[in-house]
């Protein structure tokens, strides 16, 4: 089963998606995951994002593409994927439908997490502190979630019309969480 965690920056989706990895043995396909670790690495790729991770921007279409294509294989022998910060705009959901298409094994379910604003920058700041990462900054936070809202919310409607999309309160703790999704997928 293949299935999207979809919601803004800080709304739980990679906190979720491990739960669903250790409860379900699924794998997590997290594009934001993958670009800090060709960063941290120094690879070429890493050093080409970089600067635009900084900023808050979103990486381009081709670059996390090229990502979730790669893991694929990976993910088809799990018995399915969660994608976790992908896709982010309708041209990556379109490329996302046709690669996935191809192997026979179609988004299932698509689970919006919704989280009121004030608590997201209350969750972003309490993440900043304790991971330390470079694009936790209040500044780049607040370009992520207008890209969010700019960008990445027109999926909505996308997978709205294709009867995929699950809205899921994503306030209260990981475990009432993961109950609401829980009882989404099954």
């Amino acid at each position: 089963m293949n299935i999207i965690l979809f919601g803004p920056p800080g709304a739980g989706k990679g906190t979720q998606a491990k739960r669903l990895v250790a409860e379900r043995g699924w794998l997590q396909l997290s594009t934001g995951d993958m670009l800090r670790a060709a960063r941290a690495a120094g690879t070429a790729l890493g050093k080409r994002v970089a600067d635009i991770m900084d900023r808050g921007d979103l990486v381009s279409d081709e670059i996390v593409i090229a990502l979730i294509e790669e893991c694929l294989p990976d993910a088809q022998a799990a018995g399915g994927a969660i994608f976790d910060g992908f896709p982010r705009t309708v041209a990556q959901a379109e490329a996302l439908d046709a690669l996935l298409e191809q192997r026979g094994a179609p988004i299932a379910r698509v689970v919006r997490l919704v989280v009121d604003q004030d608590e997201l920058v209350e969750r972003m700041n309490k993440r900043a502190r304790e991971e330390g990462r470079a694009d936790d900054t209040v500044e780049a936070f607040k370009i992520r979630l207008k890209n969010y809202n700019d960008q990445t919310a027109a999926l909505i409607p996308y997978y709205q019309a294709q009867g995929k999309m699950a809205d899921v309160d994503g306030g209260g703790s990981v475990e009432i969480v993961a109950a609401r999704i829980a009882a989404v997928l099954d």
